[in-house]
């Protein structure tokens, strides 16, 4: 019988700061910006497990939803109301950003057997970014999501023989996939991401032409960024229209 994936999402709250103790204070500031600042900043993080397995024929289950929320509650005991740097084990040694924060999720959930095999770890530390640990990639990896906002002030045909003037928001989330880099934590530098973006793709994300639909314009924004892209790969790209429309491109195949 083939697998079937579950996913549970369960809140916490957490304060952490990147910090390199060896590091110089001009260094810290340089590489870590206001996530260096003493002592520190919350979150109301959002975390999604996703588990593997048969479908039980007696239950009609891969787990037991009551089991997953226990171990889930259990695990985040840990974390949930702490400082990460202070109050936890796990980051002596390591920053705790969201890339390590998510990896050391795995390990700590990946002791419950009872749960299944685990498949993915989502951590959603606000509206604005998110990482994702793939036990088949390896825990060294992760994959990083930044959302951006556009307004794109041109009207476009789109599927309709009607032009419509109007400006549309857009949230264009921008996903790289690499290794977790054993200094920063983290696999990318988010502040020179965020550069590329305002410098590369929204320029010429503005400047398309009106007749451009949705599908293009994903492929559009992917094409504007991955030549400057260094180190981690570029995944994925979303543009979201609305609430029930979204666009999804990869010059690398299916995700």
């Amino acid at each position: 019988m083939s697998e079937v994936l579950l996913t549970k999402g369960i809140e916490f709250a957490a304060a952490h700061r990147y910090v390199r103790e060896e590091w110089s204070e001009a260094r810290n500031r340089e590489v870590f910006g206001a996530c260096y600042n003493d002592p520190g900043h919350g979150h109301n993080y959002f975390l999604e497990v996703t588990v593997a397995g048969e479908v039980d024929r007696q239950t009609g289950m891969v787990v037991n939803l009551y089991d997953l929320k226990i171990v889930l509650k259990q695990v985040l005991e840990e974390f949930d109301h702490k400082h990460l740097n202070l109050d936890t084990p796990y980051f002596k040694d390591r920053i705790p950003t969201t890339e390590n924060i998510a990896r050391v999720l795995w390990r700590c959930l990946e002791r419950h057997r009872n749960i299944g095999r685990l498949h993915r770890v989502k951590l959603i530390e606000d509206e604005d970014l998110a990482a994702v640990v793939r036990g088949s990639r390896g825990l060294d990896r992760a994959a990083v999501t930044r959302r951006y906002s556009v307004l794109w002030e041109a009207g476009r045909s789109r599927r309709s023989a009607r032009h419509d003037p109007r400006a549309y928001d857009y949230d264009l989330f921008i996903t790289l996939e690499g290794a977790i880099d054993e200094a920063t934590g983290m696999v990318t530098d988010l502040r020179r991401l965020d550069q590329l973006v305002q410098e590369q793709a929204l320029p010429g994300f503005r400047s398309a032409p009106p007749s451009m639909t949705g599908e293009q314009l994903a492929q559009r924004a992917w094409q504007l960024l991955a030549p400057h892209l260094t180190g981690a790969r570029l995944e994925l790209v979303r543009l979201v229209e609305s609430r029930d429309l979204f666009y999804e491109y990869s010059g690398n195949g299916p995700v």
